[in-house]
């Protein structure tokens, strides 16, 4: 399939971006990485279940099992897909997959019906979807938001002492600096970072509803538990001891609210940098050969910016229905949960096509100075604030009307608030120092906060 015929744009206009976690998501990976459960619960049970009838394998037979896992391809996908077109069964597909790669091994062949041995599909599948998710946070979600804070950080140190001025309700406030800004989501993203480090992804096998019905009737010798636990640690994963058929998917829950506040911080972030190049503070740097309107040749737009914030509202979107889905299953188990988890990739995909272009959009940004500077010079009124407390200190009455009667909706210079400096009944190195008070210096601890992060 080309990618002109996609019908999702992941495949189709953003097939490219997507190589990172295109193995962990897709089908192949889902495959693959149901594969590797089998064929890991295989060698745990000849090597530690104490069953008489399966004994320890052999170095040639467990290279064998570990050649599968290593050298698994497409054409082996396209083969369980086949299996599974004529059983109608995509896990058990797996097993006869298995016992096909091995038919050739007198030893394995010999011990083939101890694979998928008291497991239950979905044993194998929360296990497979628990890998997968270990996989994309160590290999794709991480290393992006990685990506993300070292640009921030950057960006943060080298505009720690730019003065800018700040809005609240889109209205002229206290100054504040640009690195101080960044700073502010650097510390929100860290935050929720540690969350998405922190989630256990669990897993359990214990049958087809959570007790170990089947194992504990075949192996009365073997503490099942025990061993369901040991085998899950051993995989990368936590054990999950009270479940019903399915692992009940809490941790999904939790892991993907973790990722939607971040998407969240990120969609806060984008539309004020955005907002930030509409007020000129920022210009987007010129690439030569683009074109940013079809009908006005002077436009360069911040797409980037954007396209993450599309984006992330489509993952938040879909993981928002996750958490609210996925923790629910009729009594010991329905089905409804089985599409909803195969479009965790798509999540994934659009929360990474987010980060990428938050990143790219990052990149193409240069600081215009002049215009954050007239903009300061403009709004003298902003000194208001400071002047007031300074009143209040030296006991002079109703400071904050007088000065809500001086400045409010008009047009406040320098000169102006020099002259209100002057006709207050303050000490004069109390003046002195009021009137050294600029738009620019008037930062508080900014500077300090932006350079700590």
């Amino acid at each position: 399939m080309s990618p002109l015929n996609a019908i999702s744009p992941l495949e189709g206009r953003y097939h490219a971006k997507l190589d990172a976690i295109r193995p962990i998501f897709s089908e192949y990976g889902l495959i693959k990485f149901r594969v590797i459960v089998e064929i890991q619960w295989f060698r745990t049970l000849a090597e530690y279940a104490n069953i008489p009838e399966f004994p320890p394998l052999s170095k040639r037979a467990d290279e064998v099992l570990m050649s599968i896992i290593q050298h698994f391809s497409e054409q082996d996908a396209r083969r369980v897909k086949h299996i599974e077109s004529i059983i109608n069964h995509d896990v058990k597909a797996i097993e006869y997959f298995i016992k096909e790669k091995i038919a050739e091994n007198t030893e394995l062949s010999a011990l083939s019906e101890f694979i998928h041995f008291g497991c239950t599909s979905e044993d194998i599948n929360n296990l497979a979807y628990g890998l997968m998710l270990q996989t994309a946070r160590s290999q794709a979600i991480l290393p992006a938001l990685d990506d993300l804070l070292t640009i921030l950080k950057h960006m943060a140190e080298e505009y720690a002492d730019q003065p800018m001025l700040a809005r609240t309700h889109g209205q002229p406030a206290t100054p504040t600096t640009v690195g101080k800004e960044i700073a502010n989501i650097i510390a929100r993203l860290k935050r929720q970072i540690e969350y998405i480090i922190s989630v256990p992804i669990l897993g359990k096998l214990n049958g087809a509803s959570g007790n170990y019905n089947a194992l504990v009737v075949a192996c009365k010798e073997t503490d099942w538990q025990i061993l369901s636990k040991n085998f899950i640690n051993k995989l990368g994963l936590q054990w999950n001891a009270y479940t019903t058929q399915i692992e009940p998917h809490d941790y999904m829950a939790e892991l993907f609210g973790a990722i939607m506040r971040v998407n969240t911080i990120l969609i806060d972030f984008n539309r004020d940098i955005w907002g930030y190049i509409s007020l000129n503070y920022f210009k987007l740097k010129k690439v030569a050969t683009e074109v940013g309107s079809s009908t006005m040749p002077h436009k360069i737009n911040p797409i980037d910016f954007e396209n993450a914030e599309g984006n992330l509202g489509i993952a938040n979107a879909l993981l928002d229905h996750m958490i609210v889905k996925l923790p629910i299953s009729r009594w010991q188990r329905d089905l409804s949960d089985s599409t909803v988890l195969r479009n965790i990739g798509v999540a994934m995909a659009h929360s990474i096509l987010a980060y990428q272009s938050t990143c790219k959009g990052l990149n193409k940004l240069s600081l215009d100075h002049d215009t954050i500077h007239s903009d300061l010079e403009n709004h003298w009124e902003i000194l208001a604030e400071a002047i007031q407390m300074i009143m209040r200190r030296f006991g002079i009455p109703e400071p904050y009307e007088k000065l809500k009667h001086f400045t409010r909706g008009k047009q406040i210079s320098a000169g102006l608030i020099q002259q209100f400096i002057n006709e207050l009944s303050l000490p004069d190195e109390v003046k002195r120092e009021l009137s050294l008070l600029t738009p620019q210096n008037y930062l508080g601890y900014a500077v300090n906060l932006a350079k700590r992060i």
